[in-house]
């Protein structure tokens, strides 16, 4: 019996022993794995991607992975799809880094706008889209295109409240359904 009751303990010390000196994980991968440098990559990802060529060096691994799955994706497009990824890269390329992140921001507001929302911004972006580049100039002097993702509530007739959403202006692009002023209207890539 007392053999019993030590083999007990010993087998309990040891078990704590070993847990208590195992040690914890020396690698863990937490958020995206590191990207390849421009160097790393092959010749149809520098072609496609040669927009973002001075920059991809500097660019945070999540960032890489995003245009990585645009590079991959880009064979099988359509030619006025390319195109237009070429325009936005581009066109991306040529922003500041504020304004890089103005563009996110303004993109993550908009995907949080519940659905009716942004089918009325996607409609003032179309009517807006569709005036003559003289009433588009005139529309962005006026001011009155600040807060295209500011919706504000107002009342109806019937009581109701109706969300409404002034239209952006100026002049710019859309790059990955985000639009920066005066662009076309946002397409999802």
């Amino acid at each position: 019996m007392a053999k019993r009751r030590f083999l007990r303990r010993l087998i309990f010390c040891l078990a704590l022993t070993g847990s208590v000196s195992a040690e914890p994980p020396t690698s863990v991968i937490i958020g995206t794995p590191p990207q390849p440098s421009w160097g790393q990559l092959s010749a149809p990802q520098k072609t496609i991607l040669a927009p973002l060529a001075k920059d991809w060096d500097k660019m945070e691994s999540i960032r890489k992975k995003k245009w990585l799955g645009i590079a991959e994706r880009y064979p099988a497009m359509k030619p006025d799809e390319q195109q237009r990824t070429q325009d936005r890269m581009h066109e991306w390329a040529a922003l500041t880094p504020e304004q890089r992140t103005k563009v996110r921001d303004s993109y993550k507001d908009f995907n949080q706008l519940p659905l009716d929302q942004k089918r009325v911004v996607k409609q003032k972006w179309e009517a807006y889209s569709n005036l003559p580049a003289d009433e588009k100039q005139r529309v962005r002097e006026s001011g009155k295109s600040s807060k295209l993702l500011n919706p504000q509530a107002q009342p109806t007739d019937a009581g109701q409240s109706v969300a409404t959403i002034s239209t952006e202006g100026g002049t710019g692009s859309t790059t990955a359904g985000t639009t920066t002023p005066g662009s076309e209207a946002p397409k999802q890539q």
